[in-house]
């Protein structure tokens, strides 16, 4: 014969049981939120000089799928994205389009490590005017009335387009008809909404899936201007992911990235290096 429980016995049974359920449930919950914020965690905020944003979109992709850890991409100009870090920006990395503005952060202490050059940029000359043949000589003549180019102050493609200009004796004559982008991205602006005729911009941008085949370019002899050194640089902050920034800046200095850097028109070398 089985034995009858007593009442007492049984209501203590099925309150253990009780207890035993809401524990289980309480840590199926506890395990969740934790892994919803290791998830988080793996979220890699990095600052990219807009020149750079096409090229971002397949390294951050391929970046992802080899080590799981997501990216959040913000771009801008180099001078304005400094500032921010030098400001408390809560960046992970910045990708600079020179090596002047990492530098500076480095200097001032808010960096990891020194910089590291990534790659080397192209400056090109871009209209989407169908009357206009890339060249210049034809800045000077009648049929340009603007001519779109990045802040040199805050841009280090802007920078290099002026002395681009001054080296081959022309910005004197054609002073009068630049108008200035925040960044190359407002450059890009200028130029396919025909607001520029022509402009100064990155090849990385025409190479680009979503330009390709958009309007006429020629690339302009880089002996002509200082070289564009792409810097990158891990911010040292308070709950930074140095552990998954150290690994991205592994990962842009691969053959893989540099093959995507290369098929956006970077070098990833000089020939004198």
């Amino acid at each position: 014969m089985s034995k009858k429980l007593k009442p007492e016995r049984y209501h203590l049974k099925n309150k253990k049981k009780a207890y035993l359920k809401g524990g289980y449930f309480i840590l199926f919950i506890v395990l969740s939120l934790f892994s919803c914020s290791s998830k988080n965690n793996f979220t890699l905020t990095i600052a990219a000089a807009a020149n750079v944003q096409f090229a971002m979109d397949t390294l951050a992709a391929l970046f992802e799928e080899e080590t799981g850890i997501k990216t959040n991409i913000i771009t801008g100009s180099s001078g304005k994205l400094t500032a921010q870090i030098l400001q408390g920006a809560p960046y992970d990395i910045f990708l600079s389009a020179d090596m002047k503005y990492p530098e500076q952060i480095f200097n001032s202490g808010k960096a990891l490590d020194k910089p590291k050059v990534y790659a080397y940029g192209s400056l090109i000359l871009w209209t989407l005017k169908t009357d206009i043949e890339p060249g210049l000589e034809i800045l000077t003549s009648d049929v340009i009335k603007r001519i779109a180019i990045a802040n040199p102050r805050t841009a280090p493609y802007g920078d290099v387009s002026v002395e681009f200009l001054k080296k081959m004796n022309l910005f004197e004559k054609v002073k009068d008809k630049l108008i200035y982008g925040e960044s190359i991205s407002q450059v890009n602006q200028f130029i396919t909404s025909r607001s520029a005729d022509i402009g100064f911009s990155a090849e990385s941008v025409v190479l680009s899936s979503r330009l390709t085949d958009t309007g006429n370019w020629i690339k302009l002899d880089s002996t002509k201007y200082t070289p564009l050194r792409q810097g990158a640089i891990i911010i040292d902050r308070e709950n930074g992911k140095i552990n998954e920034a150290e690994k991205f800046i592994s990962f842009l200095l691969s053959l893989p990235a540099k093959k995507i850097l290369s098929e956006f028109g970077y070098k990833t070398h000089l020939s004198n290096e």
